[in-house]
């Protein structure tokens, strides 16, 4: 991987306070362009360049245009085979990138002001009706064991905060205030925000912190992670996802979800129920309100409803 990529990634993590995640996910796109442009210059002679010398690699972004740009372009969309979407979110990270390239002065030019990016349709969120969320809870509560508890209470508990898997996970004990009911959670960005527990989920996770977490810690009192396995560790969001879809199987539901499925259940489930779209923004977390106003669409007659009720004379 080129030095300036590895700088620009620092740059996102330290300086822009993005996650790991989206770290790793730029770390993808642009160590993928990186090959195309040194397969390039390889095949053109243009340079020998093999990454491993900043000097070398700066010639090569230098040398990036946009012709090349336009030739990447169409080798996803054609030979790779990359949908829209995907498209246009490698191509969002080159521009971040040459941003960062052109405020250093790595490079004099930034190749990518002229381009565009496919054009791309907003997906509508799936979600589940309310009837197959409580099905969906109540056949994990009824397991009758520790790992079926613990599993019912992960499933409350996103579909009563919105919580993303990613920030589910990273819990830990001390983030949870049982006597005012609300958990801390941090977000995309390192942004905190509260989020807010109903009766059930707070007596859900009361019990599970006095009964399940308890055996299944064992020995490793000093165990920091809110949901742990059986070893007593902190689960992983694979197993987080696995947990949802043996669940979903057993409850009959025919819909392949997600336990961002349940996110946006808890988001639109709450619109359709009268909240602000303000609101369900600042749980969910949502710099923009803009990301939210997706759920609005969802919504039988959600802005028909805010109409008749704010204007004067409707």
């Amino acid at each position: 991987m080129d030095r300036t990529i590895s700088s620009f990634l620092q740059h996102l993590i330290v300086e822009k306070g993005f996650s790991r995640n989206t770290s790793d996910a730029y770390r993808n796109d642009l160590g993928q362009f990186w090959e195309f442009i040194q397969d390039q210059s390889n095949r053109d002679k243009h340079t020998n360049s093999n990454g491993s010398g900043s000097e070398n690699a700066n010639q090569v972004w230098s040398a990036v245009d946009i012709n090349v740009l336009n030739e990447y372009i169409e080798d996803l969309r054609g030979r790779k085979g990359y949908r829209d979407t995907t498209t246009a979110r490698k191509v969002a990270s080159i521009k971040s990138f040459f941003g960062f390239l052109s405020e250093n002065n790595i490079i004099t030019e930034d190749p990518t002001e002229s381009i565009g990016s496919p054009r791309v349709g907003r997906t509508l969120p799936k979600f589940l009706p309310e009837e197959e969320v409580t099905s969906l809870l109540d056949t994990a509560y009824k397991s009758g064991t520790n790992e079926g508890h613990r599993d019912a209470v992960i499933m409350e508990l996103l579909y009563a905060t919105g919580l993303r898997v990613g920030e589910l996970v990273s819990l830990n004990m001390q983030d949870v205030d049982l006597s005012e009911s609300y958990i801390r959670c941090m977000g995309k960005g390192s942004k905190e925000r509260i989020v807010h527990l109903y009766p059930k989920a707070l007596e859900e996770l009361r019990r599970y912190l006095k009964h399940a977490r308890v055996a299944l810690i064992g020995h490793r009192r000093t165990e920091p992670s809110l949901f742990v396995n059986h070893r007593g560790e902190r689960l992983t969001r694979q197993w987080v996802w696995t947990i949802l879809k043996t669940y979903a199987q057993k409850a009959g539901i025919q819909q392949n979800i997600t336990p961002h499925t349940l996110r946006h259940s808890f988001a639109t489930h709450l619109l359709q129920n009268g909240a602000s779209l303000r609101h369900v923004q600042e749980l969910l977390g949502h710099s923009s309100i803009s990301t939210t106003q997706v759920y609005t669409h969802l919504t039988n007659g959600y802005v028909e409803k805010e109409y008749e009720k704010s204007h004067p004379r409707a």
